[in-house]
């Protein structure tokens, strides 16, 4: 349960039935710090202004009229009208012991079950994924993970760049390569950036290659056949190395979830048709334009945004107007999440709006752009190459992966060779991962190899290995999981700061789904791992002096703490291992 709101709901109750306004907020949260209780309201004292009443003696009518008997052992006021609650041991022992053999942990699905769709990734054809790529794919794949525990239908939308006047020149370069090479598709295209480069210094040199380009550009869009069927190569080659990509890093983003810029083609002149039907784009210098008073240019007038240009060709706008339409009408989206850098901000905003007035997508359906930052080397700049070039991202997993086996290397040599791998693979992937995830999303972050690979801090290994500490506590005891029976109780502190944590799982899971942000989750993990490590220190499990009922207590209480991890972890996407 999300012990959160249903707080909040029995105090709102409360509220309501000491005299304040039927939408007054509880304002709910965690306590601060612990003499504040484990949760407080902070919702009484606004609502003591607009009634002109006492904040303390408004607070007073509310814990009145609140029946927490059941949950809370002691509900204070404190300051100018706070309602502090402390939880009751016994009613937090009885939720965790339902827990310990619950699959999910205690985490209900979603009484709402939503169609989501989640834009991720979106790499360019004829490109190799770089480091800019990582943040939209690993930030995308975590939330869905989460939407989908919870219960959503996800649809993943990789959108990639898979059209435009780029590849005129591209297809122009491929067909010189294979007059010289049949199989250059598996060759020389296995350098997508080299490939890109060639062609481009090509087109800006040779003005014959320049104007066949062109040509192409003409026929592609016009739809030859086999200018499309050049035009599919790049692209299956070009997808086949991100979906390698995607399968390593253990994101779920497969080939059916490809959805680039070309599939809203035949959409985009019934769209300008349409809305110059409803006069919202009308004609200026033979381009049509949609003016937005939302927008101002520098003189203060509408800003224009120019849907098609004087020569028919469409813009980057024209094409996300068409895709926030196709992802309502034809995917059924109730909610729908864009994971573009900040950068892209008014461009989405600005579709948005238009979108909005041309009424293709309801005002209940939400489109949210979770905008992320920028991933910075340690000169605080953007990551790049010592060279300065951009960082590959199959390169930045190589890295992490020999920088993973060093360190396993030197912790574990006497590993397995497949448990080994097993290990390897998941601390390199998933330090990658956590290192990014666990930062907000919306701020910069610098990445550090030796920090995502400490055992120590919120990083993908500590996590890990709290795990793994968990789980050999069981094998030390020679007690299967499934088996644990009996009560949990709650006696010592660092048990009750245990449990607390175990409780707020359900708020971290839909704090994730909610906001659009791992960070959250991490943070929790990071807190349950710390409680953990302290119940340990302060509460012994299978020494032989402890009695069997406090034994089997805490070992559910073990046993519920690696469930949580495991569970949390898998909801960002993170592997977990036995040992290490």
């Amino acid at each position: 349960m999300n012990v959160l709101k249903f707080l909040d709901q029995k105090i709102s109750a409360a509220l309501v039935a000491a005299g304040a306004p039927a939408d007054s907020p509880a304002m709910v949260r965690q306590s601060a710090r612990v003499q504040f209780g484990d949760y407080q309201s902070n919702g009484v004292m606004p609502v003591a202004k607009k009634l002109g009443m006492n904040p303390r003696e408004l607070a007073q009518k509310v814990i009145d009229n609140l029946d927490l008997t059941e949950a809370a052992d002691k509900i204070e006021i404190a300051g100018p009208g706070f309602i502090n609650i402390f939880l009751k041991p016994e009613w937090m022992a009885e939720k965790l012991s339902g827990y310990v053999q619950d699959d999910r942990a205690g985490v209900e699905e979603a009484a709402t079950r939503q169609t989501i769709v989640v834009d991720l990734s979106a790499p360019n054809v004829a490109k190799e994924m770089h480091v800019a790529h990582l943040r939209s794919t690993v930030i995308g794949d975590a939330v869905s993970k989460t939407l989908e525990f919870l219960g959503h239908k996800v649809v993943r939308a990789n959108h990639i760049g898979d059209w435009g006047t780029q590849f005129g020149m591209l297809i122009a370069h491929l067909e010189d390569l294979q007059k010289d090479n049949p199989d250059v598709m598996n060759s020389e295209l296995g350098d997508l950036e080299n490939f890109y480069r060639e062609s481009k210094k090509h087109y800006d040199s040779d003005e014959e290659f320049a104007k066949r380009a062109r040509n192409y550009v003409v026929k592609l869009q016009g739809g030859d056949e086999w200018c499309l069927t050049q035009w599919k190569k790049l692209v299956d080659v070009t997808m086949e190395q991100n979906l390698n990509t995607y399968k390593r890093l253990g994101v779920n983003i497969t080939a059916r979830d490809t959805m680039g810029e070309s599939m809203y083609n035949d959409m985009l002149p019934a769209i300008v048709e349409d809305m110059k039907g409803k006069g919202l784009a009308v004609e200026d210098d033979g381009a049509m334009v949609v003016y937005l008073d939302e927008y101002k240019n520098k003189d203060g007038d509408p800003m224009g945004v120019i849907v098609q240009k004087r020569d028919g060709g469409f813009l980057y706008t024209t094409t996300d107007i068409a895709c926030a339409r196709y992802r309502y009408e034809n995917l059924g989206a109730d909610r729908v999440l864009y994971y573009i850098d900040a950068r892209q901000a008014q461009h989405l905003q600005q579709a948005w709006t238009i979108v909005r007035k041309a009424g293709y997508v309801p005002e209940h359906v939400t489109l949210e752009h979770h905008a992320f930052g920028m991933m910075l080397g340690k000169d605080n700049k953007p990551f790049k190459t010592r060279a300065g070039g951009v960082v590959k991202l199959a390169s930045l997993l190589d890295e992490a992966t020999a920088r993973a086996t060093r360190l396993i290397e030197e912790k574990s040599g006497d590993m397995p060779a497949e448990q080994k791998a097993e290990v390897i693979n998941a601390i390199a992937m998933g330090s990658v991962k956590y290192s990014d995830l666990s930062k907000n999303r919306t701020s910069d972050y610098v990445f550090e190899w030796d920090n995502m690979l400490s055992f120590e801090g919120n990083t993908a290994p500590y996590m890990m290995y709290a795990y793994t500490r968990v789980q050999s506590i069981f094998r030390k005891a020679g007690v299967d999981v499934a088996a644990l029976g009996g009560d949990i109780a709650i006696k010592e502190d660092a048990e009750r700061e245990l449990a607390i944590k175990l409780m707020q799982f359900s708020e971290a899971v839909e704090g994730v789904a909610r906001e659009g942000m791992p960070h959250i989750l991490c943070a929790y993990l990071f807190e349950l791992a710390g409680c953990f490590m302290k119940f340990y220190e302060f509460c012994p499990v299978n020494k032989v002096d402890v009695p069997a009922d406090v034994k089997t207590s805490r070992l559910q209480l073990c046993a519920l703490t690696a469930r949580t991890l495991k569970l949390g972890l898998g909801c960002i996407g993170i592997e977990t291992v036995e040992q290490m």
